[in-house]
């Protein structure tokens, strides 16, 4: 297990087995940016200082600037459980909180559906460590927003199967109640796509720093090591301007762009174990390019570094770069034929189109690969 002990925020916490497997490790291929030093800072320093306590945090930048990966660094930086939250447009209060289900008596839980019974068994069985929406997704497979759907569901096949009897309600909460009353480290990702002002306004109140939640069962208080960081997306579609209450209550915000050059390739070498410097700084340069005609142009795409890491993957395992290009980067922007005419010519302006043509199956022409095995080909790109 790595230790990072410099910023732990409460070192003498006792962390269950479950709570420990929470706490994130950094993989070999992560290399610590210069904003992951200056919160890692902030937070430690301010710790202890009451009212200038830093414990919101904003992210703030286009998919692929490393927004999660940040916010699990942290997590391992401060030693807290990390865990998540994935806004969605149609969310409601019950997605804040959690959800009061009927228990289904056993005679009345034969007569449903093979899978609600299985869902319901799980709900019923467990031991109040995932939230409902955790096991939903954990038993169906399915995303956090289609897991929240069905909790709605089995709620009203719930009341139907109960109705007119005596039974006994469980209340089931939310991973943001979770997190917020056990002290872990919680990502909001996209809370600038919910649609009802109620949901953020219970969103907002949980972050206050001396804040409460009422739960229908009991009223929970903030627990003093929980971390909220809000990751949204500048270019997301369906997103609106980040409530400006929610801003409001953050006490530090990074925006989040495309690393330094340097850091990009030494990012890319550790992913891909690619290593060749010269190809990688001409698929940098191309990125940034792309980044930038982007912005100047209004195309809502983004060449971030996820695009980088599978171009170069691309180019390691004997792609073509100038051909990968289009379907590791270029299409990932946009397939507008005008918005790619634009990106192209902002290639060749700068000489990137006739650079990316003498890079050729993962090598410069009449050159040999230069590749090094890494374990950490085998994580997430």
């Amino acid at each position: 297990m790595q230790v990072h002990e410099e910023y732990y925020l409460s070192p003498e916490r006792p962390l269950s087995d479950a709570e420990k497997k929470l706490v994130w490790q950094k993989p070999a291929s992560h290399k610590t940016s210069e904003e992951e030093r200056r919160i890692s800072k902030e937070v430690k320093r301010n710790w202890h200082r009451g009212e200038m306590k830093i414990a919101n945090i904003l992210l703030e930048g286009d998919a692929g600037s490393g927004k999660t990966q940040l916010a699990k660094a942290l997590s391992a930086n401060f030693g807290l459980p990390y865990t998540k939250v994935t806004c969605f447009a149609d969310m409601d209060k019950s997605d804040i909180i959690g959800a009061i289900l009927p228990v289904i008596p056993s005679e009345q839980l034969e007569k449903v559906e093979p899978v609600e019974q299985s869902v319901l068994k799980a709900l019923y069985d467990s031991d109040g460590f995932q939230s409902a929406t955790s096991i939903l997704m954990e038993t169906l497979g399915v995303t956090q927003e289609q897991a929240a759907l069905k909790m709605k569901q089995l709620m009203k096949l719930a009341e139907r199967h109960t109705d007119g009897e005596a039974v006994e309600y469980r209340f089931y909460p939310s991973e943001i109640v979770r997190a917020y009353q056990n002290g872990y480290l919680l990502e909001i990702q996209e809370p600038n796509v919910i649609r009802d002002a109620a949901v953020l306004m219970a969103l907002n109140s949980a972050l206050e720093l001396d804040g409460s939640i009422n739960l229908p069962t009991e009223i929970i208080r903030r627990h003093p090591d929980f971390i909220a960081v809000t990751t949204t997306n500048r270019s997301y579609a369906g997103a609106r301007p980040l409530n400006e209450a929610l801003r409001d209550r953050v006490q530090h915000s990074e925006k989040m762009d495309l690393p330094g050059k340097e850091v990009m390739i030494e990012r890319a070498m550790a992913k891909t174990g690619y290593q060749d410097e010269e190809v990688l700084s001409v698929l940098a340069d191309a990125i940034m390019i792309l980044d930038a005609a982007a912005r100047a142009n209004a195309i809502k795409g983004v060449a971030g570094m996820r695009s980088f890491f599978y171009w170069t993957d691309a180019v390691a395992g004997g792609a073509s770069a100038k051909e990968s290009l289009y379907y590791k980067v270029l299409y990932k922007i946009t397939t507008d034929s005008e918005e790619i005419r634009i990106l192209e010519e902002a290639l060749e302006k700068h000489g990137l189109l006739t650079r990316l043509e003498a890079v050729a199956g993962g090598v410069k022409k009449n050159e040999n690969p230069t590749m090094t095995p890494s374990k950490s080909r085998q994580g997430e790109i």
